[in-house]
């Protein structure tokens, strides 16, 4: 194949011999394509580069020098580094806080480098944690007064002898060559949504002729890889508008019952969403849906009165939650109000008796249970339902495709309802839930007292023992919540076992203490739970097992230590476990180790208790790829894309996707053979998505 073909192997290129070829492999750079999607992480703009004598505090900048000097000094919270640079028209001091033992290693005298950051002044223009990056001291034109590129560079690259100057090199090679990269998309769409050519988006990414032009490019690659998540939710949503299921039209006996037998009314939010759930209800295609609600906001009546219209229409339904304490809590409020309407609910967990189970998968397979709760046990393959009508997932992000696919495969297409009380921030939402049909619940029952939270220090511990005592002496409860189990080599985190024999044996001896955490056995932890919620233990020491799932209306305080260590989603839900009843509740926040970063973010949870805006928040400091473990999971990982700062790339993304796959489903047009073949080849392993529903 000729090097100027994108398929041609990397190994057409000058320079590039059997070890290189081998490493470059290793990197995912197959072919000539492959390197040109070897994309920079960041460009450095030296066609605006400020001279030191010429920085002003406030001002952001990027400047050029040379390291002068540099050492550590120690001071009151540790260690701090600084480097000093020049570049001949003055000095620039670089201050590091953290990472000093790292950071340290990467200067040497003589070494020129890249510096980007908010100038500050101290005793001269000073930058604290910039950005930086070594430069080549033997740089060719290629790399000065233009917009450079600076590559990820692997140790593996740079044993072979490929730096950032070698590689652009070889892209350069290839940019020069007659290689023309074809284009994907109708020039239609192109013009509706203001796209440059892929071949001239490549073309600047690489070496862009200006910043206008390196923007335009980055829009357009960022398109392109939402375009193809955006396909996959586009294909699985209209597989699933295809799906023929039996529609559930009639309201049925069961709905007033428990309307009646309420006691507080339900909030308009609450109204409006039953209103559109039943609306898929009545139709022939199967629902898939995403209630989406703040912790208190008053998702599970919605689910039981839900559950009651499949009844009502004489179907079963199945509610499957992540873990066992959530799933009796939710048998307990199902139960309640489902005995009220004489509807027959069961339990099923892993570690019931043999006869208990026996019990259950009868009264399942009968039709005699007309609604089941449970965890992971529920897809077993010995749990057969009779007439399965409504699956319902609390905490979906918890289960994988194929775990609620099992489920579902219990039924003939039964609707879907899933149930989240993590607030998710809207690209992310469409993004990862772009194939459901969106219910938000974005109003709290008018009883709800929000719940007042502070950020304290650890001195003020002594006072905060004293107001537990208060408070259980008034016959309320309290929790305390650490983030690990037991004490690490690699770490100063106190211990929940350790805080436990501390506080039980020395602070409030007089009190029912408890322990909780993820390593006792599911029988121990439940029976923990179950005391606490009768009120035989009056403080509960535990680690976040508690965070979903504990409804303990009593429950008026609650102390997070190390709130450092926890991200602003999870200790927004962990908030959540108080104020579910009528009196004043709190939240503190125990800070240690702190640092600016971290106390802005608890900040943040002393100003608002809007979940939405905390998501956001979360958001900007976590990153997507930590979002509910998305890294983890192995879903989509994109190269350029951003879901935190694209939201207008991705609803352009999303409008072309989705218009595309309605006219044209197989993509079997010829304007989109190409984009077909680019498609199912490249998300070949994503594309199992489409079927599961």
């Amino acid at each position: 194949m000729p090097a100027n073909s994108p398929f041609a192997s990397i190994s057409e290129l000058s320079g590039v011999g059997t070890k290189r070829k081998s490493i470059l492999n290793d990197h995912g750079i197959l072919t000539i394509q492959d390197l040109l999607y070897y994309l920079p992480r960041r460009h450095l703009d030296r066609t605006s580069i400020i001279p030191i004598q010429k920085l002003k505090k406030g001002m952001i900048a990027t400047l050029i020098g040379n390291v002068e000097t540099f050492g550590q000094k120690s001071i009151r919270r540790g260690k701090m580094f600084q480097v000093i640079l020049s570049d001949g028209t003055g000095f620039l001091t670089l201050t590091w806080f953290n990472g000093v033992r790292f950071i340290k290693k990467l200067f040497k005298v003589g070494d020129r480098f890249a510096i980007h950051g908010k100038i500050d002044w101290y005793n001269g223009p000073s930058i604290n944690h910039p950005e930086f990056d070594k430069l080549n001291p033997d740089d060719d034109p290629i790399s000065t007064g233009v917009v450079v590129p600076l590559y990820p560079l692997t140790n593996e690259f740079k044993s072979i002898g490929i730096d950032q100057r070698v590689l652009r090199k070889m892209v350069r090679e290839v940019l020069r060559s007659d290689l023309t990269i074809p284009e994907i998309f109708p020039k239609q769409l192109l013009k509706e949504y203001r796209l440059i050519s892929r071949h001239e988006a490549l073309k600047q990414i690489h070496f862009a002729d200006n910043i206008v032009k390196l923007n335009n490019a980055r829009r357009r690659l960022k398109f392109d890889e939402h375009f193809f998540l955006q396909m996959l939710m586009a294909l699985r949503k209209k597989n699933i508008q295809l799906t023929r299921t039996k529609s559930l039209p009639d309201i049925g006996p069961y709905f007033q019952t428990i309307v009646d037998a309420l006691d507080f009314e339900l909030t308009d939010a609450q109204k409006r969403v039953i209103q559109e759930i039943y609306e898929d209800l009545k139709k022939r295609r199967a629902m898939n849906r995403l209630l989406q609600g703040d912790v208190g906001s008053g998702k599970t009546i919605v689910s039981i009165l839900v559950s009651a219209l499949a009844v009502g229409n004489n179907f079963q339904v199945a509610i499957m939650a992540p873990t066992e304490i959530l799933a009796y809590q939710h048998y307990k409020s199902f139960k309640s109000l489902l005995d009220k309407a004489s509807i027959p609910c069961a339990l099923l967990l892993g570690n019931m008796k043999k006869n208990e189970r026996q019990s259950v998968l009868k009264g399942l397979v009968t039709g005699k249970i007309l609604v089941i709760i449970g965890t992971h046990a529920l897809i077993q393959d010995d749990v057969k339902l009779n007439n399965l009508g409504l699956v319902i997932v609390d905490e979906q992000h918890r289960f994988g495709v194929n775990q609620r696919h099992k489920l579902i495969k219990k039924g003939w297409n039964p609707h879907f309802l899933a149930m989240t009380a993590t607030p998710i921030p809207r690209t992310l939402s469409i993004t990862y839930h772009g194939d459901m049909d969106l219910s938000i619940i974005d109003e709290l029952p008018k009883n709800r007292i929000p719940v007042i939270t502070k950020v304290v220090n650890p001195s003020r511990l002594s006072k905060i023992y004293a107001f537990i005592k208060k408070e259980v002496a008034s016959g309320r409860q309290c929790m305390i919540i650490y983030p690990l189990i037991e004490e690490s080599q690699k770490s100063d985190l106190a211990a929940a076992v350790d805080a436990y024999q501390e506080l039980n044996k020395n602070i409030f001896t007089e009190l029912n203490v408890g322990l909780v955490h993820g390593k006792m056995k599911s029988n121990e932890k439940d029976k923990v739970m179950l005391d606490f919620s009768k009120n035989k233990i009056q403080v509960l020491i535990s680690t976040t097992v508690i965070e979903v799932g504990v409804d303990i209306p009593n429950a008026t305080v609650m102390v997070v230590e190390h709130a450092e260590r926890f991200g602003l989603t999870q200790l927004h839900q962990l908030r959540g476990r108080v104020g579910r009843g009528m009196d004043k509740s709190y939240c503190i926040l125990v800070r240690r180790n702190i640092t600016a970063i971290s106390q802005s973010r608890l900040e943040i949870m002393e100003e608002t208790n809007d979940g939405f805006i905390i998501a956001d928040e979360d958001l900007k400091l976590r990153g997507p790829g930590e979002y509910f473990g998305i890294k983890q999971s192995g879903f989509f990982q994109f190269k350029i894309a951003n879901m935190i700062s694209d939201g207008s790339i991705i609803w352009d993304a999303r409008k072309a996707a989705f218009e595309m796959i309605e006219n044209d489903p197989d993509l079997q047009e010829s304007r989109h053979r190409l984009l077909q073949e680019i498609f199912y080849q490249e998300y070949e392993d994503h594309l199992e998505m489409i079927a599961l529903s």
